[in-house]
């Protein structure tokens, strides 16, 4: 097979990652004899220095041709102001929005050797591998929002707002995805106050109609994030609005006790010239401007989220097991980067760590 995928290295240690990312992709190339074309443009703070705009015109343009996008992070402290006209993540939402990107799948598995490295205690961690999907084009992040002066005091709003067609595409994913593991859905929402999750949930009720073989549950969005704490192996997947899954992921992703660790997918209703959806695919960290330009960062979740990008966009199963393999057996190995490290291991660098999954596939 012969694809093009567009990278948007970003900012911070996205350059870094995505760099990791490539070489496993060109030793994947080689092993199963694809050839892989990439072209690299720019997002979020770089675009903004060099472009004036987080998402170029020529960006979006070259995502929307490609076959696939793996993305590094956006955002950093040279842009951190959040009342600035321009932003890193402005970027980052415009593109979900232009690309139909509206289905964030976040896996969440615990390696046994990494255990330690949760802040949960181990017991509690037994069973754990949950999918978080979260709506990712709607909501309270795109509804009208407003900041405005009245009898001297500074006022804002945001408007949550969901049609029940978002709802129901959304819903329809997680059920499909649930059927394909252990059968269970879990629908968060707040419906005890927000006529927005009123709306959600009765949506996913129609929706599960269709899927009687799946157990559904509606959880308030703080119960389960007590949940996630105490008992997150009870969960198999979740499906979420866009502020309240954002938050449900964010949680879900210390389970592992690090970020570094974890990818996701973003999907919609484009597909590419393989009929397969069009995805864009990235870590689920951020883009750690502490420790940028040092390789030390930890490249095993944009390197996991391209194994995602196979298996999604080009329906490459073998070679997407291939990685997941690798990485498994580099952990079980014992090298570490520096955020899963633990008492006398000894950290390696970014380049180390993809070496060391290069020579496991």
């Amino acid at each position: 097979m012969e694809a093009h995928i567009i990278v948007l290295p970003g900012d911070g240690i996205g350059p870094e990652v995505t760099e990791a990312a490539l070489a496993v992709l060109n030793a994947i190339g080689a092993k199963f004899g694809h050839t892989f074309n990439t072209a690299e443009h720019l997002i979020g703070g770089i675009a903004i220095d060099e472009t004036g705009t987080s998402l170029p015109d020529d960006t979006l343009a070259a995502c929307l041709a490609s076959d696939a996008v793996l993305l590094g992070a956006v955002g950093g402290y040279k842009w951190d102001d959040p009342s600035a006209k321009v932003r890193p993540e402005q970027g980052l939402l415009a593109i979900r929005k232009e690309m139909g990107l509206f289905a964030n799948l976040r896996p969440v598995t615990i390696h046994p050797d990494l255990a330690d490295a949760s802040p949960l205690k181990q017991e509690k961690l037994e069973g754990v591998d949950l999918l978080v999907i979260r709506e990712l084009t709607g909501g309270i992040y795109f509804g009208d929002r407003e900041r405005w002066e009245e009898d001297g005091e500074a006022w804002a709003k945001d408007t949550m707002i969901y049609s029940a067609s978002e709802v129901r595409r959304i819903a329809d994913i997680a059920f499909k995805a649930a059927q394909g593991r252990r059968g269970k859905l879990s629908s968060i929402d707040k419906a005890n106050v927000l006529d927005a999750s009123r709306l959600w949930r009765t949506a996913v009720l129609e929706v599960a109609e269709d899927y009687p073989d799946v157990e559904l549950e509606h959880v308030l969005v703080d119960a389960a994030t007590m949940h996630l704490l105490n008992r997150p192996a009870s969960f198999d997947v979740m499906v979420a609005g866009n502020m309240f899954g954002d938050i449900i992921t964010d949680e879900a992703s210390m389970l592992p006790g690090s970020m570094g660790n974890l990818p996701s997918a973003s999907l919609g209703e484009s597909l590419n010239r393989f009929g397969l959806p069009r995805g864009l695919y990235e870590p689920i960290h951020g883009s750690a401007p502490d420790i940028a330009g040092q390789g030390i960062a930890n490249p095993i979740g944009t390197i996991m989220s391209l194994g995602m990008m196979l298996r999604h966009s080009f329906g490459m199963e073998a070679e997407a097991a291939a990685i997941e393999a690798a990485v498994d057996a580099t952990i079980s190995q014992g090298t570490r980067t520096g955020d899963i490290a633990r008492g006398t291991q000894q950290a390696v660098n970014t380049q180390e760590m993809t070496a060391a999954i290069i020579a496991n596939l």
